[in-house]
């Protein structure tokens, strides 16, 4: 299931780069670009709910851990 979330995140965040792409084309009308805004914003949305989920299970984890405070890698 976790894997299934993961490529929901960078399927979300690879259409968000395609439909900026085409924003920032300015070929749009502005309906189009209004359309593309909406499906962005949702894509936002999504993503930072993926990344808020991942998030609150590193933490679960690591409270489980015996590190109890993440480590900077070097």
């Amino acid at each position: 299931m976790a894997k299934a979330k993961k490529l929901d995140l960078e399927d979300s965040l690879r259409t968000l780069e395609s439909l900026v792409e085409r924003m920032e084309g300015g070929d749009l009308t502005l309906e189009e670009s209004l359309k593309e805004f909406e499906q962005g914003i949702k894509l936002v949305q999504s993503c930072q709910k993926s990344l808020a989920e991942a998030e609150q299970r590193v933490e679960i984890l690591l409270s489980k851990s015996v590190l109890k405070k993440p480590v900077d890698f070097e």
